[in-house]
């Protein structure tokens, strides 16, 4: 799908999201346009409501996978939405450990996700260095 594409459908997505008191929507707005500043970024948004509405960014020279980050947002329950940002543990580095580590959770593979409930300066900045990292990772042919 063309970033403009997935963009109009996390354009209209935004437009109905109710911003809670935690502000997870203003993190998935941060983390969003993060990834959107690459020049050679592909995105993908899958909505399933009631469960999740995902945001993948591919690298333009990815081949082999499908992504080099997940952001989803968790929709269990409209009104307290939660991210999770999800990458190949293979392609980032998690120093301070806030990741948790998903066997085979990320489509077969070995992942690291972040949870985030909301806006966290800190824990965003630090989600931006892995996104840094994978995408790194994923500019190698």
């Amino acid at each position: 799908m063309a970033a403009n594409d997935a963009l109009t459908q996390v354009d209209a997505f935004l437009a109905q999201w109710q911003e809670s008191e935690a502000r997870p929507k203003k993190a998935f707005m941060r983390l969003r346009d993060y990834v959107c500043g690459r020049a050679t970024c592909n995105l993908e948004f899958s909505a399933r409501p009631g469960v999740t509405y995902s945001l993948r960014a591919k690298h333009a020279n990815q081949s082999t996978r499908p992504l080099f980050v997940m952001i989803d947002v968790i929709d269990d329950d409209p009104t307290q939405r939660w991210l999770s940002v999800c990458f190949y543990a293979h392609m980032i580095n998690d120093p301070d450990e806030l990741g948790e580590y998903a066997p085979e959770g990320l489509f077969g593979e070995d992942a690291c996700c972040f949870d985030i409930d909301g806006y966290e300066e800190t824990l965003l900045a630090y989600v931006e260095k892995r996104i840094d990292e994978a995408w790194e990772a994923a500019s190698v042919k």
